[in-house]
């Protein structure tokens, strides 16, 4: 794929002019080209893509390491073309252990069109789910020199993953996005967060960089409010989307199944509404 740098630079320069404005940012997750582009028709500013989304989308599990990188380019390259909107991307855990490793899928990404991206510390190793605090850092470090090196704005996203992998420690994971700040990154992301306290604690300990909150689990019954009141800048759903989306056809597949009847089609959006949406530029 062919990067319009003079493009690219637009788009990443609106990102961050997304996090700093006033008011929060919803940047909810496609994970393929046709739902990048209803995303885009329905009139939000920005996307991310989505791991798990992508993952399902492969016949995969997510967060075992079991999508590769090339499989996550590949998948970037459809969703930035399908859409005019800044992208960031999740890059899991740099699809290596290494700080190098991190750097190249940093600079791979970017090739692509991407307007930012993410770099987590967790390994993808049930066994040893999490990088020590020290490399961890070096390899966000590593990331943000990349990134800082690029000739247009690239937004690093940091995340520290303890509460999605069974170690809902605070304190840790303050003191990794603390870290993770110091060592470069844009935006911070603790994705499992739990209450509005656990939010609260995070804001004020990254501020002014902004913060990314995942809506789910515990905080599904949030608002857009009351989290843009609690500090938060940016919001995303993660695979929650993806799920919906396949939760629909499962239900509709089971009807089918079990029951010999077709009432799902009732609720459907027709062949032309979405023919129509994918005919568009």
């Amino acid at each position: 794929m062919q990067t319009n740098h003079s493009t690219q630079k637009q788009k990443g320069e609106a990102l961050k002019a997304l996090h700093e404005r006033d008011g929060i940012l919803i940047v909810p997750n496609p994970w393929d080209a046709g739902s990048a582009k209803m995303l885009t028709a329905m009139g939000f500013e920005a996307l991310a893509t989505s791991s798990g989304g992508l993952a399902f989308s492969l016949g995969k599990p997510d967060a075992r390491a079991a999508v590769t990188r090339d499989e996550t380019l590949n998948n970037i390259v459809g969703i930035v073309a399908a859409t005019h909107l800044p992208v960031t991307a999740d890059l899991e855990n740099g699809f290596g252990d290494e700080p190098e490793d991190c750097a190249e899928t940093i600079q791979l990404a970017a090739s692509l069109g991407l307007a930012g991206g993410s770099i987590e510390d967790a390994t993808g190793n049930p066994q040893s789910p999490f990088y020590s605090f020290e490399h961890a850092v070096e390899r966000v470090r590593a990331a943000a020199e990349t990134a800082r090196s690029l000739p247009f704005q690239f937004s690093l996203t940091a995340r520290a993953e303890n509460f999605l992998h069974g170690n809902p420690d605070l304190a840790d994971t303050i003191k990794r996005l603390e870290a993770f700040a110091e060592a470069g990154a844009d935006v911070l992301f603790a994705p499992g967060l739990r209450s509005k306290d656990d939010i609260i604690a995070v804001v004020k300990a990254v501020a002014p960089k902004p913060v990314n909150v995942l809506v789910a689990g515990p905080l599904t019954g949030i608002t857009v409010k009351e989290l843009e009141d609690l500090g938060v800048k940016r919001i995303s759903v993660g695979a929650s989307l993806a799920r919906a989306a396949y939760t629909s056809f499962i239900h509709a597949a089971e009807e089918i199944r079990h029951q010999g009847t077709f009432k799902y089609v009732d609720a459907a959006k027709t062949f032309k509404e979405f023919n129509d949406m994918m005919s568009r530029p």
